[in-house]
């Protein structure tokens, strides 16, 4: 089994709900790459990244495109059924750049498990349980503006929020607050700050929250930052950009300063990498959300697999980000129902690109 051909597009997608607002930035959508292999047998695999901005985590959507049309070319010729063999070949080719990477590793997984006659869910390892939770992100913007989202998104069907902080931290307290009351008290609330926060704003922001039932999610942008504020922090504590590496989770257990990560498949490369970091939180016991930077429903749908790959004790949650915007690019991906998501049941990622959906390739290599 070979690759024959491999075609990368680009994706705009729009926002449902307007511009989405954290770390004093605002985006109006996310800027998708999106890569189509074909085998000579006749299978298709698929993958994609997105990002939400510049800002939001160390890659450039125009980039990203530049660096998958030099590495598309070592695909063609590949055997897909040896993934890691083929992500050697990218890391020895370039270093680093896990972004350019992922949408590519994630389209050979989807081949590998296709191949094997297996949902990418039982090629990672097995699944457990039907469904994953849910959580929606409650955009930054004035407190009584935030809670109207947070209820409304309750009504939806969602039972976990992450409240957006990471501004003022005074404001931020207000936010909070307003959330908290305007909801159930059995709605789960983290609070993200995406590493916004010096050691001090974070402290304080802590301090007047600590009568509050909520987990803080990246106070502060670096490891040692966070790893300073962890005994000011009264609540669960989880890690999320910071989480890039493995060295960075052995660490955070190490050092006893996360209750649980983050592990987002761009960020670190794709499927594989970011499999490799989830079965280790898993080993060392620390409950682990993957989920990615954006996407519609390619992404979303392996955001899927690798949750329900994951025992449902170490489980948090993820996102269903096909529903955050207004364009899809795959049939396939169930809609998610009572603020759960299931992952298609056929082989690999289970969905069909929407070619239609796409327009012209941006490179074509055969």
């Amino acid at each position: 089994m070979r690759i024959v051909r491999v075609a990368a597009y680009r994706q705009l997608q729009p926002f449902r709900d307007g511009p989405y607002r954290c770390r004093n930035h605002s985006e109006d959508g996310t800027d998708s790459t999106i890569v189509v292999l074909e085998s000579d047998d006749g299978l298709v695999g698929v993958g994609e990244t997105a990002s939400l901005g510049a800002f939001y985590a160390p890659a450039f959507a125009a980039g990203t495109r530049a660096g998958v049309a030099e590495l598309a070319p070592l695909l063609v010729g590949a055997d897909p059924r040896e993934p890691a063999r083929v992500r050697r070949v990218l890391d020895d080719v370039m270093l680093g750049l896990p972004f350019v990477k992922s949408a590519l590793d994630m389209a050979v997984y989807d081949l590998a498990a296709q191949a094997a006659g297996v949902s990418l869910c039982a090629y990672l390892g097995g699944r457990y349980g039907t469904a994953v939770d849910l959580y929606r992100s409650v955009s930054q913007a004035a407190p009584d503006v935030m809670a109207r989202s947070a209820a409304a998104y309750v009504a939806a069907g969602y039972r976990r929020l992450q409240v957006k902080v990471g501004a003022d931290p005074a404001e931020d307290v207000e936010r909070v607050h307003a959330v908290r009351a305007e909801v159930a008290g059995d709605i789960v609330i983290f609070c993200d700050a995406n590493g916004a926060w010096t050691t001090g704003q974070a402290r304080a922001f802590l301090r007047d929250t600590r009568d509050l039932e909520i987990t803080m999610e990246q106070p502060c942008m670096s490891y040692e930052d966070c790893r300073a504020v962890r005994a000011h922090c009264p609540h669960p504590l989880v890690l999320d950009e910071c989480i890039d590496s493995l060295p960075k989770l052995l660490a955070a257990k190490r050092d006893g300063v996360a209750d649980g990560v983050t592990i987002k498949i761009a960020r670190v490369g794709g499927v594989g990498p970011a499999a490799l970091l989830r079965d280790v939180a898993v080993d060392l016991a620390l409950p682990v959300t993957v989920e990615d930077t954006g996407g519609s429903d390619i992404d979303t749908a392996a955001m899927a697999h690798l949750s329900l790959s994951t025992p449902e004790e170490l489980r948090i949650h993820t996102v269903d980000f096909n529903a955050w915007v207004t364009v899809g690019n795959a049939t396939g991906m169930p809609p998610a129902e009572g603020g759960q998501l299931r992952a298609p049941d056929g082989p690999g990622l289970g969905v069909a690109v929407r070619l239609e959906e796409l327009g012209e390739p941006f490179g074509v290599w055969s």
